[in-house]
């Protein structure tokens, strides 16, 4: 099974995402507005939502 890690670093008005494989090759990389970010979340696969971290 091929895992991958989303990443989310949240800032003020622009989300970064970042997605990783089991070997740590990026996969996704975004910048998202605060506005956009749910919709955007939502159209995510369900690989990424395995494991998910929040950068504080």
């Amino acid at each position: 099974m091929n895992r991958t890690t989303l990443g989310i670093d949240l800032a003020k008005n622009v989300f970064q995402l970042h997605g990783a494989n089991d070997c740590g090759k990026k996969v996704l990389g975004k910048h998202v507005s605060r506005e956009k970010f749910a919709e955007t979340i939502q159209q995510v696969p369900a690989s990424f939502m395995q494991k998910l971290f929040v950068k504080q």
